[in-house]
């Protein structure tokens, strides 16, 4: 088992664009509604190469080897990756309480005991402005949510 580690930094108007967050899923019937079908499209067009967040945390694993930041064989260095990130932003982070130091520091060993039992993080701030910081560290190898995803590197 291994953790992988995604970042994401944007505009919050395209991290609210679901029907790319979402993989394609089953396709449409012919008698579907236009606005589905243009939906499905869009995702399959846009899911696997976009770096915006997906929905669901594991579906991480779905998009390109390109999107990972690091690899991790331990929970451990993963976590100080996340505290990393979150050190990083926290100065741009809409509110006080969110740059709270002691805050940071729980929220990186939360997300360490959490991949210590398979499960995966997923963390969102609002910058300054429209921005919005997405961070995310999924177990791979298998992924306890999704066990039937491969990992993005083999």
């Amino acid at each position: 088992m291994h953790h992988h580690g995604y970042a994401w930094l944007g505009e919050k108007k395209e991290f609210d664009k679901e029907g790319v967050r979402r993989p394609p899923g089953e396709p449409p019937t012919a008698g579907s509604p236009q606005e589905v079908i243009d939906r499905y499209r869009q995702a399959v067009a846009e899911f696997p190469v976009t770096g915006i967040p997906p929905i669901q945390t594991a579906h991480w694993l779905m998009k390109p080897p390109s999107t990972i930041r690091g690899t991790w064989e331990e929970p451990k260095e993963a976590g100080e990756w996340l505290g990393l990130q979150l050190a990083e932003f926290a100065p741009r982070f809409a509110t006080e309480a969110e740059r709270d130091v002691t805050r940071l520091v729980v929220l990186a060993r939360a997300a360490v005991e959490r991949l210590t039992w398979g499960g995966d993080v997923s963390l969102g701030h609002y910058l300054s402005g429209t921005v919005f910081h997405s961070v995310a560290l999924v177990t791979c190898s298998p992924n306890r949510a999704e066990p039937g995803l491969s990992c993005p590197l083999n």
